[in-house]
């Protein structure tokens, strides 16, 4: 066989082999089916698969906090947490059983267009295996800042699959952007890299999780 298709075969192997394994992790872990719930009063949502609906998931309020059963990944977010200049913005999040392997849960800002084909964000994820990760998506697109990274700050998930992580994001300072986890800074990204970071500041949580979440808020830098 020519080198040259000795080549191109090789490529087609490499780019093929990560989709295939991509398409039987779905299939050993499809999306769980849910029995969703309307959105509180002005909570909007949008899951990643846009075949499948918002109400393939659950997001209800509970006590003074959240509660979220997927179903498929999903964003949610209200024109109460909307940034608009310097600003900090935790909440704390509870996993409350154990997924079939590690699964995310965060928050999102730089929020724009979450509705539309157009959507923008930036999310600071967490999972029980104690690691964290940054994405920007653009959208259709994701694009990686951060990969999964262990962090001695992220409390992993014990037996019975119960983690309690609080994530915060400090915007209240030009040169950066501070990331936490319970308390403790584990990556800032450059605020020059970032851009503005006004938008929307919402949550995310990944698919197959139960998620309370609880003592979300947005504080605007006085």
């Amino acid at each position: 066989m020519p080198r040259q298709a000795i080549a191109t075969l090789s490529l087609l192997i490499a780019v093929a082999a990560p989709l295939a394994a991509q398409k039987s992790a779905m299939k050993h872990d499809p999306d769980k089916k849910v029995v969703g719930a309307p959105l509180p009063a002005g909570w909007m949502g949008r899951t990643d698969d846009p075949e499948h609906r918002i109400s393939a998931a659950k997001f209800i309020t509970m006590g003074t906090g959240f509660h979220v059963t997927s179903g498929p990944a999903a964003i949610y977010w209200s024109d109460k947490y909307r940034a608009k200049g310097p600003f900090s913005a935790s909440a704390t999040f509870q996993q409350t059983r154990n997924p079939s392997h590690p699964e995310a849960y965060g928050i999102l800002w730089q929020g724009e267009k979450l509705d539309g084909a157009g959507q923008s964000y930036v999310y600071f994820l967490v999972r029980g295996d104690g690691k964290f990760l940054v994405n920007r998506r653009a959208g259709s697109d994701v694009r990686k800042i951060i990969g999964w990274t262990e962090s001695a700050a992220a409390h992993k998930a014990d037996a019975k699959g119960v983690a309690t992580n609080t994530l915060s994001i400090d915007a209240t300072r030009p040169d950066s952007i501070r990331l936490k986890v319970n308390g403790v800074q584990v990556h800032a990204l450059e605020g020059a890299h970032v851009g503005s970071t006004d938008g929307f500041v919402g949550l995310r949580v990944n698919h197959n999780l139960d998620v309370h979440i609880s003592d979300f808020a947005i504080t605007p830098k006085k």
